[in-house]
């Protein structure tokens, strides 16, 4: 078979497709998860953490470069996922339990290495999958389980497996979401864990917008409300006064673009977190458990406000910076045709000024002319005088007359060839 030449990415976009193989699951099963918030210069730190507990167990560590990895330890089998700012740690125990909640599969892992875990956690959930009890959950066991808080249930998958949770952190720092098994396949077990917690993971990195987002919106009121204040100012304003207030409007405008640089990147996050958030319930297909209310409807209900309010300060932004900009453009405008007016002004000016020192400059011009020639018929008449004195038939008198039209003529045509020599002088 010929050889092809492949792309340079080929292998690695298809290893991608590839690389996160789904935990096959069945009950009874125990899952805690943890989604850690980490810098994006944590990533070696990370790694090398993950290879110290691969190094306590005694298995082999993960490839430096690997973004997501699985491994049985044991006592607990872990699967680690990298994602940018932000990477979750989930610990899976097969086996027998009681109570669901009662011996999670964290408090098998080594504390000291918890406690040195990089990054800050973001989201702390147990998940305990058992087989559906032959009797329907009598309330004030979901009330134990959860602490009294009021939960939220649906059967999932068109019904092969009912969930409840309260999406609350309890006393451990842990919410807690339990399963029960009525027809799961080992495969959609661990799709519709993964489902669960990445809701949550995905619920939380949404909702992290929204205390800048309400922080911001008070600023932005402000700036309407300076910016309406300012356009009704524009109207009324004197000439002379519109270049402090075009200063004014480019402070504000400043303050918006602030309040853009600062959220933007934040907002557009939490809708893409939305998204997902809503991706993922659609795929449990949830059915309503008599009496309570679906995850839907808790995520509707808690989510929709917070990100409604996202998007208020989203469109309010874009909506300021907009008629900030037409009402620069517009006192733009008017402080260029006053500064066109007062241009033209001075260049009357200058061009009377001009003008007059022409007239001054063809007097000058005269006086000169006629300067020049006194003292050159005076020169002439000394001549003359001289040659009389020596015996030559000279009339001094005559000759002088007659040389003053001469010298007048020869001192006008020199000083206008000077003038016009400097004038050609200075146009190159």
């Amino acid at each position: 078979m010929a050889i092809l030449a492949n792309h340079p990415q080929r292998f690695a976009l298809n290893y991608e497709l590839h690389a996160r193989p789904l935990e096959a699951l069945q009950a009874p099963e125990q899952a805690s998860y943890l989604a850690v918030c980490t810098e994006p210069d944590g990533r070696q730190a990370e790694y090398e953490h993950l290879v110290e507990l691969c190094t306590r167990y005694g298995v082999a560590s993960p490839a430096a470069d690997l973004t997501h990895f699985q491994v049985d330890l044991g006592v607990f089998r872990l699967r680690w996922e990298h994602r940018p700012n932000c990477s979750s740690y989930t610990f899976f125990r097969h086996g027998d339990f009681e109570t669901p909640f009662a011996d999670p599969v964290i408090g098998s892992v080594p504390q000291d290495w918890l406690e040195k875990l990089p990054g800050t956690v973001l989201v702390a959930a147990h998940m305990a999958l058992r087989a559906m009890p032959p009797v329907k959950h009598a309330d004030d066991e979901l009330a134990q389980l959860f602490e009294g808080n009021p939960i939220n249930a649906s059967r999932v998958g068109d019904g092969v497996a009912s969930v409840v949770t309260d999406f609350r952190i309890h006393a451990d720092g842990f919410s807690r979401i339990l399963i029960d098994d009525i027809r799961l396949a080992p495969g959609q077990a661990g799709r519709t864990v993964l489902r669960l917690f990445e809701i949550e993971t995905y619920l939380m990195r949404a909702l992290q917008a929204f205390p800048l987002a309400r922080a911001t919106l008070p600023v932005l009121v402000d700036a309407d409300a300076q910016l309406a204040a300012l356009i009704t100012e524009m109207a009324e304003v004197h000439s002379k006064d519109e270049p402090a207030l075009l200063d004014r409007l480019t402070r504000l405008a400043a303050t918006v673009e602030g309040t853009i640089s600062a959220t933007l990147y934040r907002i557009c996050t939490a809708r893409a977190h939305q998204e997902l958030v809503t991706r993922r319930i659609a795929e449990l297909r949830e059915q309503r458990v008599e009496g309570l209310p679906t995850l839907r409807e808790f995520v509707e209900r808690r989510l929709l406000p917070a990100m409604n309010t996202c998007e208020t300060v989203a469109r309010l932004q874009e909506s300021l910076s907009e008629r900030i900009s037409r009402a620069s453009e517009l006192l733009r405008t008017r402080v260029d045709m006053t500064l066109q007016q007062q241009n033209q002004i001075i260049l009357n000016a200058t061009a009377r000024r001009a003008r007059m020192q022409l007239r001054l400059q063809e007097t000058v011009e005269g006086l000169s002319i006629a300067a020049i020639s006194y003292y050159v018929a005076g020169l002439i008449a000394y001549l003359a005088k001289a040659l009389k004195a020596g015996g030559a038939p000279v009339n001094p008198e005559i000759v002088v007359g007659l040389a003053i039209p001469v010298v007048v003529i020869a001192a006008a045509v020199g000083v206008r060839r000077i003038r016009r020599a400097v004038q050609r002088a200075e146009l190159s």
